[in-house]
């Protein structure tokens, strides 16, 4: 059997960060880590190919060599993948799907033959066995949650590392918390299972064997949902891994009640921790209330987004505008807060339900829904009737990004940030990639780009005061250059 693992390709988003990849010569930020691993749950005498979308085309070739087509996606992959699917059946190729976007819509994707979703370690041998015996059925699914013992390396042979910006691996899945808007428990539960340190050793030792030296992203949900296993067992592996092996550093999503813990952030930070992503949501606590975010309630966030920059943790930060309890004056807040805390990567994003969440639920017995998701979570698009009317969230959801993203107040809020950030000790190799995007960026954003004068005068202050968050410097005003080009395409 030949299984050709398809990647749908993703649009021009926040998270895509297309327009900053131009400068590092890279087409994506990430590898397909679900087709990756699914790929090493197939069996071993299988031929298997992966064509990621975001890299190069699907060929006619690629039609042609395979006999099953294997497709994950996320929500904001969704036209792509309708696209796939209809291109692989075309061809005669049975379709496989599974992964995020296909567990709630499975029944809109009428050229899939088979549906493996929910965790793949549970619901692909049920598939696999009933395959080989000749009688496959159309939907596996499982309401289980399977031991992460049980998860394979990742086929990392099947990608090219060079298109990628960073590479992925997974040491956790659920979530403690229970967040209205948020389907991560429904998908992954509210038990955090994790992988032995042992697994996330052998992963970074076999990406470290192809020669991969930058970025890895830990894509938990929520990193620190068991504090006393990576105290006692993850944290202090990775930090002797990364005695023996230097070059590699690690980013990853947490709660906020990070910065509850000095310890675990030095820890993080020992590791090779520099980046954290953590949902703020709003700094409204009527919204937090409303929302089930009580992790936040009751707290100084500005002062907690502090304590952990100055841990040496980049805080990077996701808001929402448009529950129920905002007021007008929750788009000046958000600003205010965003500017104050000294979060450069700022993603805002008016609230969506996707389905599965409570949210969704309420919003469908109020009659409040209005379609799916977009999965985009800046394109300025809401699939709920909001209380607030609409023109006015939407007037100040522009005024929000056209604010945050200006130069102006974007290098402003940069400086802010290095000011507060505990320059690391764990560094990334430094590449002919990383001079050259120096380079690239001193010609474009320092020439040619309305923010030059703002470029030129942080790089000039950071030189004389921070000199060796230089690179991390002209890492941000690349970032920022894309975060402003995609809100002025979906945002005008």
């Amino acid at each position: 059997m030949k299984a050709l693992m398809i990647y749908p390709e993703f649009p021009d988003t926040f998270w895509s960060f297309k327009h900053a990849l131009r400068f590092v010569r890279k087409k994506a930020t990430f590898p397909p880590l679900g087709l990756l691993t699914v790929a090493a749950m197939l069996p071993e005498k299988w031929e298997k190919r992966l064509v990621d979308l975001n890299l190069r085309k699907l060929t006619s070739t690629d039609l042609e060599w395979a006999d099953y087509a294997f497709v994950s996606a996320m929500g904001v992959q969704r036209d792509s993948a309708h696209a796939i699917i209809d291109q692989c059946k075309s061809a005669g190729l049975t379709v496989v799907a599974g992964g995020p976007l296909f567990g709630p819509e499975h029944q809109e994707f009428k050229g899939v033959d088979h549906f493996v979703l929910n965790e793949a370690e549970l619901t692909l041998p049920k598939f696999l066995k009933d395959l080989e015996n000749g009688c496959a059925k159309p939907l596996y699914e499982t309401t289980d949650f399977p031991d992460m013992a049980t998860t394979p390396l990742p086929r990392w042979n099947l990608m090219d590392t060079k298109g990628y910006a960073s590479m992925v691996i997974q040491y956790s899945r659920g979530c403690p918390f229970n967040c209205d808007f948020c389907n991560i428990t429904t998908l992954l539960g509210h038990k955090v299972r994790t992988k032995s340190s042992e697994q996330i050793v052998s992963e970074l030792d076999s990406l470290y064997t192809l020669g991969w030296r930058g970025r890895v992203f830990f894509v938990d949900d929520n990193f620190i949902g068991n504090k006393r296993h990576l105290k006692t067992d993850l944290l202090p592996k990775l930090i002797a891994w990364q005695a023996r092996n230097p070059g590699l550093t690690f980013q990853t999503e947490a709660s906020i009640d990070l910065a509850d813990d000095q310890e675990l952030m030095d820890m993080m930070v020992s590791a090779g921790f520099h980046i954290v992503f953590i949902g703020i949501e709003t700094p409204e606590d009527a919204a937090l209330a409303e929302c089930s975010k009580r992790q936040n309630e009751n707290r100084d966030l500005v002062a907690d987004v502090k304590r952990i920059q100055r841990a040496g943790l980049q805080v990077q930060g996701g808001f929402i505008v448009g529950f129920d309890s905002d007021k007008p004056s929750v788009f000046q807040n958000q600003i205010d807060f965003i500017q104050q805390s000294g979060i450069v990567t700022a993603m805002v994003g008016l609230l969506q339900a996707p389905p599965g969440t409570r949210l969704y639920e309420r919003m469908e017995k109020a009659g409040r829904l209005i379609g799916l998701s977009t999965g985009d979570n800046v394109d300025g698009t809401t699939n709920i009737v909001p209380a607030m009317d609409m023109d006015a969230l939407r007037k100040g959801y522009r005024e929000i990004l056209d604010h945050i993203y200006a130069p102006r107040h974007y290098y402003a809020r940069l400086k802010i940030f290095l000011r507060e950030y505990k320059a690391p000790t764990v560094t990334a190799a430094v590449k002919g990639n990383d001079v050259m995007a120096l380079l690239r960026s001193m010609g474009r954003l320092g020439v040619v780009e309305r923010e030059r004068l703002h470029y030129w005068k942080l790089m000039i202050w950071t030189a004389f005061h921070k000199p060796k968050l230089v690179p991390l410097a002209v890492t941000l005003a690349i970032s920022g250059f894309h975060l402003r080009k995609v809100a002025e395409l979906h945002v005008r």
